[in-house]
C-alpha cells in the first residue's frame, strides 16, 4: 500500500506593513472639590499596585467627603486621610484604608496590611515629583503608604525615591494633573493655620475614574 502523506502546509500571509500595537489609554480621575474640578491621568501601566489601590478607593467612595488636611504654599496639597472627613480632626494625617481589606489588580487579589491598611511600596518608575504630579504619602517607613497622597505644586525632586543624594524620602509618583491645574494652585494658596490645615475647609466631593 502506498504510504499516506500530509498535504503541504500553506505558509500564513505576512502581517500588513502598517500593523501597530494598540495600547489602552491610562484612566483619568476627575476630582470634584469645593474649590473646583481638576483631572489627572493615573499611571496604571507604570504602577499597577499603587494605581489599582487608588482606583479601588475611588470606586468605593472612600474619598468622598474627605478634606485636604495639609496644604503648604509652594510645596504640595496632601489628602486622603479618612479622619479628615472632620476638617478639624486632630487625627488627620494618621488614617488609611480598612486594615485587611482587599482589591483587585491585573487579575490578582492584593490584601492591605492587617494593622494599618497599608500597601506594598512600588519603587519601580523614575517619574520625578514634578509640578502637578500625584505622589504617595508615607511615614518614611517601608510599606507605609495607604490612602493618602499629595499633589506637587512645585518640582520636589528631593522626594523622589531614586534620589538618595537629596534626601531619604521615597514617594513614588502615580499620576499627573492633565486639566484644572488652576484649581490645584488655587487650593495651594488658601490660608492655613499653624498646622498647615486650611482655615476654610476644602472638601473632596467625589473622585470618579474612567
Amino acid at each position: 500500500l502506498p504510504s499516506a502523506s500530509l498535504p503541504a502546509r500553506t505558509p500564513p500571509p505576512p502581517p500588513p506593513s502598517n500593523l501597530t500595537l494598540v495600547t489602552m489609554p491610562n484612566p483619568i480621575a476627575t476630582f470634584t472639590t469645593s474649590e473646583g474640578v481638576f483631572k489627572a491621568e493615573i499611571f496604571l501601566e507604570k504602577l499597577p499596585v499603587t494605581s489599582c489601590n487608588f482606583i479601588d478607593l475611588c470606586n468605593t467612595g472612600f474619598y468622598n467627603g474627605v478634606h485636604f488636611h495639609r496644604v503648604i504654599d509652594n510645596f504640595m496639597l496632601q489628602f486622603g486621610c479618612p479622619y479628615a472627613k472632620d476638617a478639624k480632626s486632630s487625627k488627620s494625617g494618621t488614617g488609611g484604608p480598612v486594615p485587611g481589606s482587599t482589591y483587585q489588580c491585573n487579575g490578582k487579589t492584593i490584601t492591605r496590611d492587617k494593622i494599618e491598611g497599608c500597601i506594598p511600596d512600588e519603587l519601580v518608575d523614575r517619574t520625578s515629583n514634578e509640578i502637578g504630579t500625584l505622589s504617595m504619602a508615607n511615614t518614611g517607613a517601608k510599606n507605609s503608604g495607604g490612602s493618602q497622597f499629595f499633589v506637587n505644586t512645585v518640582h520636589n525632586d528631593f522626594l523622589d525615591w531614586f534620589r538618595p543624594d537629596l534626601s531619604e524620602s521615597q514617594h513614588p509618583v502615580f499620576g499627573k494633573v492633565v486639566e484644572g491645574m488652576d484649581v490645584v494652585m488655587k487650593i495651594g494658596k488658601v490660608r492655613c493655620d499653624s498646622g498647615d490645615n486650611p482655615l476654610k475647609p476644602v472638601k473632596m466631593i467625589s473622585i470618579t475614574v474612567a
